[in-house]
């Protein structure tokens, strides 16, 4: 179990200053102020009109760094800061999530499979890990060709499928960002400054999901090991 939680400290320490980094360009990005002087949600609002999607709606949640796109209800969710700040991190949020909402529209691949793959994973990525471990000791209770072993494999095929919609969220994150950017470019949104910003912003925001995906991939062949290495 030590090499568990060698690799549990490992991916720990690297989501963590992934994320403080991410929180510190925000924060920086946050004192760059729009010449054009729109809030985050006059920006979404725009992008929305400007793509002729008129059926979804900006609203403001609490919370720092909750920005989100509900396919579900067709809303465009901006923390409070993104909605109501003119900054080149505000601005660079609010059109990341009506990228996602563009997808929506246009019935983009990898976010129609992600979505295929939310219910499923949100079972599995409660019960895999236990599984995996409720299998893994029955196995050494009553043999490598006990149902132990088939506990844990169902437990590891769980884990797989979360694994799985780690790696589909990676294109989807990247293409919301690079329309994203792309507007914010083509329709002169903002400065070359303020692009540089927005662009460094949403790059530090994609490697959040970057290594989440790594860290589940990790634990999946970790546990993988554990469960194959278990029959011999």
């Amino acid at each position: 179990m030590m090499g568990f939680y060698i690799l549990i400290g490992v991916i720990s320490l690297v989501s963590w200053l992934v994320s403080n980094t991410l929180k510190r360009k925000f924060d920086k990005y946050s004192k760059v102020g729009l010449r054009n002087g729109l809030s985050g949600a006059e920006i979404a609002q725009k992008m929305l009109a400007d793509y002729g999607i008129y059926d979804v709606k900006v609203i403001s949640t609490p919370g720092r760094l909750t920005d989100h796109y509900n396919p579900k209800d067709k809303t465009v969710n901006l923390s409070e800061a993104v909605y109501n700040q003119r900054n080149a991190a505000a601005a660079a949020v609010a059109a990341h999530e009506v990228g996602h909402a563009v997808q929506h529209a246009t019935a983009y691949d990898w976010l129609t499979m992600r979505s295929k793959l939310v219910p499923m994973v949100s079972i599995s990525s409660k019960f895999s890990q236990w599984l995996v471990i409720g299998g893994l000791i029955l196995g050494a209770a009553s043999g490598a060709s006990g149902i132990g072993f088939y506990i844990a494999v169902a437990g590891l095929a769980m884990m797989a499928l979360a694994t799985l919609f780690s790696f589909v969220t990676l294109p989807v994150e990247y293409d919301a960002s690079n329309r994203a950017l792309r507007w914010l470019k083509n329709k002169n949104m903002v400065s070359q400054q303020e692009l540089a910003g927005s662009t460094d912003a949403l790059k530090w925001a994609a490697r959040t999901y970057l290594v989440a995906a790594l860290g589940s991939l990790a634990m999946l062949l970790y546990w993988g090991m554990q469960v194959l290495g278990s029959r011999d």
